[in-house]
């Protein structure tokens, strides 16, 4: 039977933890890392910040969740089952993008960390998605972005590792302060957004970009 190595249920319970106490979740959120081809880890059904040493759960890609994995874990399923370069989701329900996405408002990439997403698709159904039909619905929209923004109800983040996934759900929520911001300020949305090669030089993960943040993220947490 598949199961994660030690190493890998650590570097879920440790994703959950930082996600907590960066915010970037409450009491609702999960995280999950891809096994192999057939099989995803998904950390413990508890408040993120507060997952302790408690092991998570395996899940097929395809067929019923265990039971006790909660309901919205399909959407992990279905973006696993669709997108073979993701090995890490992040199910987070940070405040300043719930604001924005109320508004069906997504972050604009305006600075350097908003780079990374220069589309953000918006799921606009503030329902929760415990039917499979709707997670892969989610997880079509989602395409080949790094984010999908689900309207009052958070947003999902992908990554090829938990590190990269762990950091631009941080990096989703500070583009979302920076828009929400602006828009404060009373300033046109239409402008300040970063032009083409802009992102594209700003869209980079050379220079420890993932690292530092996650061992910022980490810090004491292990």
């Amino acid at each position: 039977m598949t199961a994660p190595s030690p190493e890998q249920e650590l570097l879920v319970q440790q994703a959950a933890r930082a996600l907590g106490r960066a915010g970037l979740v409450h009491a609702y959120g999960h995280c999950s890392i891809r096994l192999d081809e057939s099989h995803f880890h998904v950390c413990a059904a508890r408040p993120l910040e507060l997952i302790g040493d408690a092991p998570g759960t395996v899940c097929a890609i395809s067929g019923a969740l265990p039971e006790g994995v909660l309901g919205e874990v399909r959407i992990h399923q279905q973006i696993y089952a669709l997108r073979p370069d993701v090995a890490a989701v992040c199910r987070i329900m940070p405040p300043a993008l719930m604001a924005l996405s109320t508004r069906h408002i997504v972050p604009m990439p305006r600075h350097g960390i908003g780079a990374y997403f220069d589309r953000v698709p918006l799921w606009p159904d503030p329902r929760l998605l415990r039917d499979d039909a709707a997670a892969a619905g989610l997880a079509g929209m989602l395409g080949e972005a790094p984010a999908i923004v689900m309207r009052g109800n958070g947003a999902v983040v992908v990554g090829d590792t938990m590190q990269k996934a762990v950091t631009l759900a941080w990096f989703l929520e500070d583009a979302a302060r920076i828009e929400r911001d602006i828009r404060a300020m009373g300033c046109d949305p239409a402008q300040g957004v970063l032009d083409l090669d802009e992102i594209a030089d700003r869209q980079v993960w050379s220079g420890q970009v993932a690292e530092r943040m996650w061992a910022w993220l980490t810090r004491d947490t292990a």
